[in-house]
């Protein structure tokens, strides 16, 4: 049968024969049709080049609507890695309507044919049995801590309007940004990847409390969900090229395999070493906390509604979220309320400029504190990059040109000379390549950064509750050094801080490679 799943995909192969189904099966649905079926209530993708109507599924789907995220384009990725435990044959085979047209076939800069990432699932799912953790919602720290956070949040801003001296309001503004900071980190961010809870609708309202601070979650789960976390600083060469010649290809031409924090999120930054260095990128290094601060600022403020109002994110279609009338006017009314208590009010108590300038303060140090925690963990020493539609060898490279996994690889067989193989391109393995850790295996740390010092465990299971991941730790880096992939760490914040400079200084350049 036509959807009977194969070999290309270990997590939905099946030695069963397919059942009957009632659709019928096509074997020449192109790129264009499937991206046509891109909206909430007519969605389709496809994973591993098998075309599944997700349409309907949406509402029975137990991780709730994060699966029509994937609506009109290639899943495969999503598919993988927000699903530890695998998913059942039988519901892979009644989805499936067709599969790709031959010639427009989805050809991934991943390789999926190793048994490291289905071993390494296998044994983070027996390891939180063993410690009797759900893979969502970790324990009962995780509510606490989002209720501390978000009394901390009101409470600050209750101060700052009835502060009796801007000197005090802005203060507490800045003591409002940390705690903003730390409800996108530790209740939205899980929220949004569906581990904050094992119940629908306590993950979607723990998504909404990143409008609730004034940015969209739709848009942060187009850039960080479809973007980021799937193709980690891999860059479209060719797209990025024919941008810098002004030329804006239809999005069904786009290839989706690019990281969009690696070129959206500082402009004025070289972040990738196949973008062409500018004079000013010599001073990168310098300004570059100045740079932080203004991050959240220019996703509030514009970002957020070019996404909302022209249905797109660079080269990434947001017609999954912003198709929606529903979801519009979430989008629409939470940009009002938000700005009435974080701009209006403090307007009205301290007076128009000094209210829209405690605005700006609380973000600045909401940008700072986001920034810091979130661009060690990929743009720092030793990290490597990808990147697609280029000539040569595809595999990640760190700006220096080495290939880390070929040195831990080398490494490991002088241990085991019956080393299993492992693909340069294997997803999971390019993750452990883009990402570092800092703190690894302490608690405190992982509380106090939502997970984000364990960067490689989050890549790797993004549908794991962040509180999980100092379970995972030695799991996982005794896994990667078993199969010779590279697990990269840093001792703390500072050290990880001062090498991601260090990186920015000599991205600065005129010439990496």
């Amino acid at each position: 049968k036509m959807c009977r799943n194969t070999p290309a995909s270990q997590s939905i192969a099946a030695t069963a024969e397919t059942t009957s189904t009632s659709k019928t099966s096509r074997s020449n649905i192109t790129r264009k049709e499937l991206k046509s079926h891109n909206s909430p209530s007519n969605a389709w993708c496809a994973v591993h080049n098998k075309v599944l109507d997700i349409s309907t599924f949406a509402n029975r789907h137990p991780g709730g609507d994060v699966i029509l995220l994937a609506a009109g384009m290639d899943a495969t990725v999503l598919f993988e890695t927000y699903h530890p435990r695998g998913v059942p044959s039988a519901v892979v085979d009644k989805l499936c309507i067709g599969t790709m047209d031959s010639a427009e076939e989805f050809k991934s800069f991943y390789s999926w044919d190793s048994e490291f990432y289905p071993v390494l699932k296998k044994r983070v799912v027996q390891k939180l049995e063993e410690v009797g953790a759900d893979l969502r919602g970790g324990s009962g720290s995780i509510l606490f801590k989002a209720m501390w956070l978000l009394i901390g949040f009101w409470y600050a801003l209750f101060r700052m309007y009835t502060a009796s001296t801007f000197t005090e309001a802005s203060a507490w503004s800045v003591t409002m940004g940390i705690f903003a900071s730390f409800i996108g980190t530790c209740i939205q961010h899980d929220g949004n990847h569906g581990a904050f809870s094992k119940r629908k609708w306590v993950n979607k309202v723990a998504g909404w409390t990143l409008d609730m601070i004034g940015a969209s979650g739709f848009t942060w789960e187009i850039q960080h969900m479809l973007g980021h976390h799937p193709y980690t600083n891999v860059l479209d060469c060719h797209e990025d090229a024919q941008k810098q010649k002004g030329v804006d290809s239809p999005l069904h031409e786009k290839d989706q395999e690019s990281d969009p924090d690696v070129f959206s999120s500082f402009p004025l930054m070289r972040m990738h070493p196949t973008h062409t260095p500018s004079w000013f990128h010599k001073y990168q290094h310098l300004y570059a906390p100045l740079l932080f601060s203004l991050m959240t600022v220019a996703k509030v403020f514009q970002q957020d509604f070019e996404v909302a109002m022209s249905k797109r994110l660079y080269h990434i279609d947001a017609h999954c979220r912003y198709g929606s009338v529903m979801n519009l006017l979430r989008f629409w009314l939470m940009k009002v309320v938000s700005l009435g208590y974080m701009v209006a009010i403090p307007c009205y108590f301290h007076g128009a400029w000094r209210g829209i300038a405690l605005f700006m303060i609380g973000h600045f140090s909401c940008g700072e504190m986001l920034a810091t925690m979130f661009i060690v963990n990929h743009v720092i020493e030793g990290v490597s990059f990808g990147q697609t539609n280029s000539a040569g060898l595809q595999v990640p490279t760190t700006v220096e040109g080495s290939t880390p996994m070929e040195q831990t690889r080398a490494e490991a067989m002088k241990k085991r000379k019956d080393l299993p193989e492992v693909p340069l391109n294997d997803w999971a393995a390019v993750q452990c390549q883009t990402s570092v850790n800092w703190s690894p295996g302490s608690w405190f740390w992982n509380h106090f950064s939502g997970g984000l010092s364990h960067q490689i465990e989050h890549h790797l299971f993004p549908s794991i509750c962040h509180t999980n991941y100092v379970h995972l730790h030695e799991v996982v880096k005794q896994t990667c050094e078993e199969y010779g992939v590279p697990y990269q760490s840093e001792p703390d914040l500072y050290t990880a801080y001062g090498k991601m400079m260090s990186h920015l200084k000599f991205m600065g350049r005129e010439k990496v490679l």
